[in-house]
């Protein structure tokens, strides 16, 4: 089944076809730490056949997924999650959303008070419905949509760092679960040709299977923490 989310004032959960609350054991954690809820952000009711802002300036408001996209039943659960996680970081931040797909993790970035997101996307339809996102909401000049691939992004994106000093605050990824290479490429890229595209209070988080999970560093990066969620986990790296 496909859910979203709307605002409620409270809690619940769909389940079996009625609301129930949200309780802290629909979230299971791994080995670093357990988010808290309520969120920060108010807390959220799941509903059929859309896909929505979250939370902050444009919370509520309809988001386009890709022509032909395949959506995880738990995508927009789980995106509460991270960014219940990522709340203290936001305000200020920059935000680069790898393997863009839809645009709806930068969005949710640049609506809960970042100032600046990238998406980094190359397949037509998910630049589409960036574009199509970006501008039913009505935003501009707070965004860089980069039709390149990742490594590409990321090595000029390294170079620029040394012209005029931008690194990124929160770096997201989402490859397709069966690109195992993408992972691992794009975190030995972070932490290592690239890194200095990363300040040392930035955060990288890659969404990933369960059942597979990722190693404990790639180059100069290390895990912290990781949160799992029925079949998918978060990762969460910084340099150390």
């Amino acid at each position: 089944m496909f859910l979203s989310i709307v605002e409620a004032g409270r809690g619940p959960r769909l389940r079996s076809g009625s609301w129930t609350r949200w309780t802290e054991s629909d979230v299971s954690v791994a080995r670093y730490g357990v988010p808290r809820f309520p969120s920060p952000w108010g807390a959220v009711r799941y509903h059929r056949n859309s896909m929505r802002v979250i939370a902050g300036l444009y919370r509520s408001r309809p988001l386009t997924a890709p022509k032909g996209l395949d959506t995880r039943p738990t995508y927009d659960r789980l995106r509460e999650t991270l960014f219940n996680v990522l709340a203290p970081r936001l305000a200020g931040s920059v935000f680069v959303d790898l393997y863009a797909g839809s645009g709806a993790n930068g969005i949710e970035a640049l609506s809960r008070g970042s100032r600046f997101a990238y998406f980094v996307e190359t397949g037509e339809p998910a630049l589409d419905a960036i574009r199509a996102n970006l501008g039913s909401l009505g935003i501009k000049g707070m965004y860089g949509l980069e039709p390149r691939t990742v490594s590409s992004f990321l090595r000029r994106s390294a170079a620029n760092v040394l012209k005029t000093g931008q690194t990124f605050d929160i770096v997201f990824l989402d490859p397709p679960y069966d690109s195992l290479t993408e992972y691992s490429s794009t975190l030995e890229l972070l932490g290592g040709e690239a890194s200095r595209v990363l300040n040392e209070n930035s955060v990288v988080v890659v969404e990933h299977q369960r059942r597979s999970p990722l190693g404990a560093s790639y180059g100069g990066l290390r895990r912290y923490r990781v949160l799992e969620q029925r079949d998918s986990a978060l990762g969460f790296y910084s340099l150390g």
